[in-house]
């Protein structure tokens, strides 16, 4: 059983394993496709050895969705427990404001949606990570 926590945001030491960015662009949410997977996911990945959490966001939303410019901000840190390996990671949400070519990557295709698609890759983290997006933007 995978077990979900959201955190509120900590101090960035280097203990992040993924940065995931809910991102937007036009005001349509933006989904990625893994070229192995048939499968819907958020853009992200992992953070690499001497990189920050806001790095490796940029850097993942970029290389997975071809965004030139952005805003992009922390939104929460959130907890993963799968049984074997347990970990956090830091959730972003970027507006994207300009989007070029997608690079050569795992990425196959990026779509733009009104809201989560139905087949997710990650079925039990991705629809509490979206979520909790959402409640942030109706926060304000």
């Amino acid at each position: 059983m995978i077990e979900v926590k959201l955190l509120p945001l900590a101090v960035d030491t280097g203990q992040y394993l993924f940065a995931v960015i809910a991102a937007q662009y036009r005001g349509k949410w933006v989904w990625v496709k893994h070229r192995e997977r048939d499968t819907w996911e958020i853009p992200g990945g992992h953070i690499e050895k001497g990189e920050t959490a806001d790095e490796a966001a940029s850097r993942e939303l970029i290389e997975e969705t071809g965004a030139i410019r952005f805003n992009i901000q922390p939104i929460c840190d959130y907890f993963v427990s799968t049984g074997k390996k347990s970990g956090t990671s830091r959730l972003y949400l970027a507006i994207i404001d300009e989007i070029g070519p997608l690079p050569e990557s795992e990425i196959e295709r990026v779509e733009f949606f009104d809201k989560s698609p139905e087949k997710l890759t990650h079925s039990e983290i991705q629809p509490i990570l979206f979520n909790e997006i959402l409640k942030s933007i109706s926060k304000g």
